[in-house]
């Protein structure tokens, strides 16, 4: 009988084509089973608590897999082989044996992605942050933000044809803040569709920028037509920070 664990790790995605294995393409789940296959001396493939598409970041993130060996804890600088073998803009923070039903994807109770603009040009930021020439309120986009909450279906701002059974979605915070010379924008929900935080964020800089007013927004919404939405904001400035678990699934 196998045992459960979720690893927990950081990646800058600039260089894969997103998290999940894909023919032909170089991909963060393709590095890491690698990784652990070789370090365990066993075939590990993992499940991971959703899809990045390529270019996008991620602080935090979760997979699953299995393992013959019953305390993959007990061995001595487990994390660290795994580091040493790994590219360096993929990291292993920490594994923790779990329940054997659960699940890195499903057992999450909620996502939080950031996104960052740039208002000057950084050659420091450029594969971290969208730079954006232009004026744009904060004020509106928070404003923005609070129509969020009166809905829960997301169909327009959902990537076409992506085969997800449902375009729910409830939204525990989003907001908008300035930090130097950048722009953050914090989303907190149960769950996102594909594309769904780029769509929002390229949507919402046109309110920013005042080429489009929130009545105009709020009926994007209801419309629940891709079509009808903005420009997806560039991959490079949306970076996954968080997925909260309930605590019981950890043994």
């Amino acid at each position: 009988m196998k045992t459960r664990y979720f690893i927990f790790i950081s990646y800058k995605g600039t260089s894969y084509h997103g998290w999940q294995i894909q023919p032909n393409s170089v991909t963060i789940q393709q590095i890491l089973e690698e990784a652990l296959s070789v370090v365990l001396n066993e075939k590990i493939a993992t499940i991971g608590a959703g899809r990045t598409d390529a270019g996008v970041h991620a602080t935090f993130f979760a997979a699953h897999f299995e393992s013959i060996s019953p305390d993959l804890l007990t061995i001595g600088n487990l994390v660290f082989r795994l580091n040493q073998y790994l590219p360096r803009d993929i990291s292993v923070s920490s594994i923790k044996k779990v329940l054997p039903d659960a699940n890195a994807r499903y057992s999450a109770v909620s996502r939080t992605y950031k996104y960052y603009i740039s208002r000057i040009k950084d050659p420091f930021l450029d594969s971290s942050s969208w730079y954006f020439h232009g004026k744009i309120e904060v004020t509106e986009l928070n404003k923005a933000c609070r129509i969020l909450f009166n809905y829960s279906d997301f169909t327009s701002f959902s990537r076409l044809h992506s085969g997800t059974k449902s375009n729910i979605c409830k939204i525990y915070y989003a907001g908008w803040e300035e930090s130097d010379n950048r722009l953050v924008f914090t989303i907190k929900a149960d769950r996102f569709l594909r594309n769904m935080v780029r769509a929002i964020v390229g949507t919402m800089v046109e309110i920013g920028s005042g080429k489009m007013d929130l009545k105009e927004f709020e009926e994007i919404i209801l419309a629940k037509d891709r079509c009808k939405a903005g420009k997806s904001a560039p991959a490079k400035g949306l970076f996954l920070v968080d997925i909260e678990y309930p605590e019981e699934i950890f043994i």
